[in-house]
């Protein structure tokens, strides 16, 4: 148990006339002493870990083929069984769901009725009983929110392609003839519609008219269908979808003010519903464009280009530009209010980006679990389950074991991967060694600890380029996470930082994640920290996270 100390401070003189790397370990002790975002009102982020699931993917119960609640239901212990002292559950204290509305495609972003569950997943009542047993478990739920646009089988747009006095033709953007205009990325978005000669705006998909923003109708049934899934259906949250594009305002497609301003009204009204609900949405894009979606509109983001720069430090053996992009969040925001991932259902899974190198998707596990921001993981990531475009393929069934029986009892509605009879939970919970319990160990540890829970990361330097190393440090402690991205094993490396990482004296090292590759470290009367001696050899691909002990004489 490391005592409580206060945190030095790096002197704004320490920052001059530094460039590279060394630049980047002196801006961050700074970067405590500059005002972010207060974290999240949700209470159960910290050291949390969130698992998305589809639920047409995780487990059938009924032998149809198709994912089902009451599958997810009979499921969950696999994910968090309630019992804080077990470790072989995956240890996740949130899940989100994909689209659980009615929708008439597979995967439920065409959305046909927002108050009622997807008949091919279950009912109302089957939905509520899972978060039951999830809520029993200590597992928090969060659902997607369609809200950019509707299905074309909505009631609500047949209408308007009806009839043109309809008060739903508002709620769509129509046109008498086809604008000239293409989309945020150069796709067609206007279509010809069934029933007269107009078009209607589709940023995705013919399938998928937007919604029209501008509408004060739209905005409040928005605030509506929250109200029913937070109160109604007991969830604890959204994942909103495709946020970026909710307003068009002349040429701006994508990102425009008037976008904000609805996020803004409608994270308020989620806040005043359920002052303790969590609201995370897709932005994907730059570090910067992701930033503008604070401080007051929803909780958090996902962090697509810190996702990117774990993948290629996995890939290229070296740390990249993640740091930077890190510390970049960090800056800005609290721990929960960003959230680093690897994968999610729309990429090329982990383990298919590496090539098939397992060593490197456990490298790019470690990474996520040790630095800031509240994580989240795909289904299926934990035992290395691959897939790559189409869609489908990208989500295919959960390999519970070696076969199909595992999933369903029938024929699944998209077959399993190749792999399934080596990649499997019943497989990987036998073997120590496995992905899964990579998983399994680091986020049980980061729950337990505070450090990585909501600690600052402070960057070091080491003497190899394969390495990465950083601190992460909170009032009740300090931890170490040393890893070798390279693919030989390093000796003789040594760590240091610029001032003001460590209060002055020496540290006793204790393993938490890996051999202790070091005894000790010091820092001197300036807080930098140094390597009493060097590392012991750190073997290819792999990471150390050791516990620092300030001796008190």
């Amino acid at each position: 148990m490391v005592a409580a100390m206060p945190l030095p401070s790096i002197p704004p003189r320490a920052c001059r006339a530094v460039s590279g790397l060394t630049a980047v370990v002196l801006l961050a002790g700074s970067l405590a002493a500059q005002p972010r975002a207060k974290p999240s009102a949700a209470g159960w982020t910290r050291g949390a870990t969130c698992y998305e699931i589809f639920i047409r993917s995780f487990r059938d119960s009924d032998g149809d083929g198709i994912g089902d609640l009451n599958g997810l239901t009979r499921s969950l212990d696999y994910i968090n069984d309630g019992n804080p002292r077990s470790r072989t559950d995956l240890g996740a204290r949130c899940i989100w769901l994909m689209p659980v509305a009615e929708s008439p495609s597979y995967h439920g972003y065409d959305v046909s009725n927002y108050y009622k569950v997807e008949p091919d997943y279950g009912t109302n009542a089957d939905f509520k009983r899972m978060v039951a047993a999830a809520h029993r478990r200590g597992i928090k739920v969060l659902v997607d929110l369609v809200l950019n646009h509707a299905s074309s089988e909505h009631p609500y747009f047949k209408e308007a392609l009806r009839d043109t006095t309809s008060p739903h033709r508002r709620w769509f953007r129509f046109a008498p003839t086809k604008p000239t205009s293409k989309g945020p990325w150069g796709q067609d978005v206007w279509y010809k519609s069934p029933v007269r000669d107009e078009w209607y705006y589709a940023v995705f998909w013919s399938g998928m008219p937007d919604l029209n923003y501008e509408t004060p109708a739209v905005r409040a049934e928005a605030s509506k269908v929250a109200r029913f899934w937070l109160t109604e259906m007991g969830v604890d949250g959204f994942r909103l979808d495709a946020v970026p594009y909710l307003v068009e305002s002349g040429d701006t497609l994508a990102h425009a003010r008037a976008t904000h301003d609805v996020l803004r009204r409608f994270a308020a009204d989620v806040r005043r519903i359920a002052p303790h609900a969590f609201t995370i949405g897709e932005v994907w894009d730059s570090t910067r464009t992701i930033l503008s979606y604070y401080p007051n509109e929803l909780d958090a983001h996902f962090a697509f280009p810190v996702s990117d720069a774990i993948l290629d430090a996995a890939r290229t053996g070296t740390p990249g530009k993640l740091l930077p992009e890190v510390l970049r969040f960090q800056r800005a925001l609290a721990y929960d209010r960003w959230s680093p991932f690897l994968r999610n259902h729309d990429q090329t899974r982990t383990l298919t980006a590496l090539g098939g190198d397992t060593a490197r998707a456990r490298l790019a596990a470690e990474i996520l679990f040790t630095l800031p921001g509240l994580p989240f993981v795909y289904y299926g990531e934990e035992i290395g389950m691959t897939g790559d475009k189409p869609d489908e393929r990208l989500r295919t069934p959960m390999q519970w074991t070696p076969d199909v029986s595992g999933f369903t009892s029938g024929k699944p509605w998209e077959a399993l991967q190749a792999d399934t009879s080596t990649a499997n939970v019943a497989r990987e919970r036998a073997d120590s060694g496995s992905l899964l319990n990579v998983y399994r160990r680091l986020i049980h540890l980061r729950a337990r600890s505070a450090a990585l829970a909501t600690g600052e990361l402070i960057p070091l330097t080491s003497s190899n380029q394969s390495v990465l190393a950083f601190l992460r440090r909170d009032p009740a402690g300090t931890v170490l996470v040393v890893a070798n991205l390279g693919a030989t094993a390093l000796a003789g490396l040594t760590l240091a930082s610029g001032p003001g990482a460590l209060l002055a004296g020496r540290y006793a090292t204790k393993a938490l994640y890996g051999p202790p590759v070091i005894a000790a470290l010091r820092a001197g009367p300036d807080g930098a920290l140094a390597s009493d001696a060097p590392l012991s050899p750190l073997a290819p691909m792999h990471t150390y996270i050791l516990q620092l002990s300030r001796a008190t004489r």
